[in-house]
């Protein structure tokens, strides 16, 4: 008799674990609890014959936290240009390790310029965080792009999605910088970051101050 209850309550309990499952949420919604944003897919590239540029074989979408999508386009030529060449030392190179989806994603978003230089730089922070880069390493590659990164006066007008008030004013203020940057200035750099664990607000109020 002990032996039956015990088959009985050994079925009922597989029963509710198949139950469970069968109810969960996609796996695509739980992705989206991610702090970071998600990936969805993977990166094909091939390098192309100059040794310099790669072209992606599939499309790259990455969704960031606050629900923007960014997608780099299958076929998108990318050289890594959005990235101050300095940099590519300090994080081992634009397409290699944990950079390299934040990176292609970065590089078609300068090249297509639908969106404004601040926006888009605070997505490459986001996107290098889903892959795994440690803060110190994003805060610094963050802190660069927007003093030395190559930036652009990006026109309301060409903009699709509605912009608030506060980020229309974000995107009047932006203009071209000055893109010279030695390995020294890396380390300062990263040595504030460490000493002062700033919040990317923080970052963008030094940044502006020290490019005026």
């Amino acid at each position: 008799m002990l032996v039956r209850v015990v088959l009985v309550l050994i079925a009922a309990l597989l029963s509710s674990c198949v139950f469970g499952r069968s109810k969960s949420a996609p796996q695509e919604h739980l992705k989206q609890t991610n702090t970071w944003g998600y990936y969805s897919g993977p990166i094909d590239t091939r390098w192309d014959a100059d040794g310099r540029t790669m072209t992606l074989l599939s499309e790259l979408r990455y969704t960031d936290p606050q629900g923007v999508v960014w997608i780099a386009p299958a076929g998108s030529e990318i050289d890594g240009a959005s990235i101050p060449r300095a940099l590519w030392s300090f994080m081992g190179g634009p397409f290699e390790g944990k950079y390299r989806n934040a990176s292609v994603l970065h590089d078609v978003a300068y090249d297509q310029k639908t969106r404004p230089p601040r926006e888009t730089d605070r997505m490459f922070y986001t996107a290098m965080r889903c892959s795994g880069v440690g803060a110190l390493e994003a805060k610094t590659m963050y802190y660069s792009l927007l003093r030395f990164g190559r930036h652009w006066r990006f026109s309301i007008k060409k903009a699709k999605p509605v912009l608030s008030d506060s980020t229309e004013a974000l995107v009047n203020s932006q203009g071209p910088r000055a893109t010279a940057l030695g390995p020294e200035e890396v380390g300062a750099i990263q040595t504030w970051i460490q000493q002062n664990d700033p919040t990317l607000d923080q970052i963008e109020a030094r940044a502006d101050t020290k490019s005026r």
